[in-house]
Order: structure tokens, then C-alpha cells, then sequence
């Protein structure tokens, strides 16, 4: 294997292209949107609405797994 050298003004990576759909926050429902999507840790019910994507979580349990988050360091 042989190692290029690089001109001074080349990039040595390509930088990464912007995302044409880049990722949004859950949005909670409005009050009388329809049933509500359980918590996938507890079962609870969420502030979000049934078909809603993804892992909803309740308001306990975010902020619970977000102390876990913090505490791996």
C-alpha cells in the first residue's frame, strides 16, 4: 500500500453533504388529538400521540434514561 501525499489546498476527507431530511424532535399531541402511545419502557401512557415513530417515552422515563446517559461518561 502506498501513501499519497496531499496538496496543501486538497481536502484530505470529503466533507460529509448536508441532510436532506434532517432529524425532528418528537412533537407532544394536542389535547384532543385521539389516544395517546404508551411508553415503551413502562407501559404508561405518553404525551404523544398513538402513531406517532420511534421509542416514545414518558416524561419520567426520558428523563430517567437521560440521567443514565449523563452518568456514563
Amino acid at each position: 500500500m502506498t501513501d499519497t501525499p496531499h496538496a496543501a489546498d486538497e481536502p484530505y476527507c470529503a466533507a460529509p453533504g448536508a441532510v436532506a431530511d434532517p432529524l425532528t424532535a418528537l412533537t407532544p399531541a394536542a389535547p384532543d388529538s385521539g389516544p395517546r402511545a404508551d411508553c415503551v419502557l413502562c407501559g404508561e401512557p405518553t404525551e404523544y400521540p398513538a402513531g406517532t415513530a420511534g421509542s416514545t417515552l414518558c416524561p419520567r422515563c426520558a428523563w430517567q434514561q437521560a440521567q443514565r446517559g449523563a452518568c456514563s461518561g
